[in-house]
């Protein structure tokens, strides 16, 4: 990974998208920073399209895609997108005029009462001292949300290790973010519906070169393997261990301000 700062300004003025992660990507202990929000404001009044990539749930992404300065919100790591569109100008009454709320789910997406999906919970459970439902969980659709380190006690990350071996061998799809373990039965990730939105949404070509993801775990490999201009906030180096295909640039700084280096370094550059 080499230093954000190395970017070139020929790479930078050809990206269109920007696409992040969002738990200890642009928060820190689960805050939203001033530095990271202030970032996504920048980057959307300069033109570029802002999409969060997240596991967090359908619920969260109703709330981002209607209030935060983005173009749209991938959640459940890819099992579903949110996004906001202009409604027509009819008359002059505000209602008539206000934004309409748009939803699309990955066409494999499945729901999460799915009973090999019980089955992995009431392994893990059984095995796995101190694991639980994550506190957003209520708001899932299509995935379960394993906690093992959002609040206390913060389990190791061998913890979330032994539940990602339970849920392969039931034959689940599985990532580890930073805090949870999410689990769930449909063929897709976040790269899938990020692609598969991108092109529907915006009519996206497949130009790589146009856009970045910038994330900080192991369920964001995808995207960095994808993209090859992939970034990534520095407390990513904690997971460097698990993580095949580790993104091409880091920020210096972690969370949040990580994200506000690398946003204001491609603003300086177009």
């Amino acid at each position: 990974m080499k230093n954000i700062a190395k970017m070139g300004r020929a790479e930078a003025a050809g990206i269109r998208y920007v696409l992040m992660d969002i738990d200890d990507t642009i928060t820190r202990q689960g805050k939203l920073l001033a530095s990271s929000y202030t970032a996504l404001w920048k980057l959307k009044e300069a033109g570029f399209r802002v999409i969060p990539v997240t596991g967090r749930p359908a619920g969260w992404c109703d709330c981002i895609a209607r209030e935060w300065p983005v173009d749209g919100v991938i959640g459940e790591n890819g099992a579903l997108a949110f996004w906001e569109e202009s409604a027509s100008p009819q008359g002059t009454e505000i209602a008539q005029r206000l934004p309409i709320l748009k939803t699309m789910y990955h066409p494999d997406a499945i729901k999460n009462d799915h009973p090999i999906l019980a089955r992995i919970r009431e392994r893990a459970f059984a095995q796995v001292p101190g694991i639980r439902d994550a506190k957003d969980q209520f708001a899932r659709l299509f995935d379960i949300a394993l906690d093992f380190a959002e609040e206390e006690p913060v389990l190791p990350l061998s913890a979330a290790e032994q539940v990602k071996t339970i849920a392969l061998g039931e034959g689940a799809r599985v990532k580890i973010s930073s805090i949870h373990v999410n689990i769930w039965m449909g063929s897709y990730d976040k790269l899938s519906m990020t692609e598969l939105f991108l092109k529907e949404r915006f009519n996206w070509q497949g130009d790589l070169a146009e856009m970045i993801f910038v994330g900080d775990s192991p369920n964001d490999e995808p995207m960095f393997a994808r993209f090859p201009l992939a970034c990534a906030v520095a407390n990513i180096r904690r997971y460097e261990g698990l993580i095949k295909n580790l993104p091409a640039y880091v920020a210096t700084q972690e969370c949040g301000d990580g994200f506000a280096e690398i946003a204001q370094t491609l603003l300086d550059m177009n």
